[in-house]
């Protein structure tokens, strides 16, 4: 069940749902807006031959900070990684869907590329998949409105949800725009000496 906003403010006012810092403003009709942090992350794109989901590159991404005010710019085919301003904690009944805003879409800014998803007991920023479609750079300032949350109530607490041990949770708490872990997806060893999914 989609949360309408009498319900994000009641979880957000009891404590169930976390985002700090939060503003009353922000809160929409089905959603709550979030704000673009000031980091980001940079692919340096001459550092491997190719992307390697099975292996660990850790000189793949650099983190960049703009000075002062001042805003990045997000190029045409570019794909960086940010965050949230706002760090999210969600019970273990709420599952929340990271959506773009409109506005930015009709610019040809895309939010996020897959990863829309934040499962219940998630806790920490929300990395954001920012891709410039457009054919022209795009400026992007720390603080703007960048995406929205939809909460959705689920039919019963998880299990074991995002955080517990069983699963490895392999971005809870993360701060700031994180890189991917998807090398700990895959094992080495098989017979045929290639990686293996986990």
């Amino acid at each position: 069940m989609l949360l309408s906003d009498r319900d994000i403010r009641s979880e957000i006012e009891s404590g169930r749902v976390k985002i700090h810092p939060y503003d009353p403003g922000l809160v929409q009709p089905s959603s709550v807006d979030v704000r673009l942090d000031r980091y980001f992350r940079v692919f340096e794109n001459h550092k491997y031959p190719h992307i390697d989901p099975a292996v660990e590159q850790p000189a793949l991404t650099r983190l960049v900070e703009p000075d002062g005010d001042e805003p990045f710019i997000l190029h045409p085919g570019e794909f960086v990684l940010a965050s949230t301003y706002e760090v999210v904690a969600l019970p273990d009944d709420i599952a929340s869907r990271l959506e773009g805003k409109s506005s930015l879409g009709r610019l040809g800014l895309l939010t996020h590329s897959t990863a829309g998803f934040i499962d219940p007991g998630f806790s920490g920023h929300v990395t954001l998949e920012l891709s410039n479609v457009a054919t022209l750079p795009m400026k992007l300032y720390p603080g703007m409105r960048i995406g929205q949350l939809c909460m959705f109530r689920l039919t019963s607490p998880a299990e074991f949800p995002y955080g517990s041990a069983r699963y490895g949770s392999r971005y809870q708490g993360q701060r700031g725009p994180t890189p991917s872990r998807s090398f700990k997806n895959f094992r080495w060893g098989m017979a045929e000496g290639g990686p293996a999914q986990v």
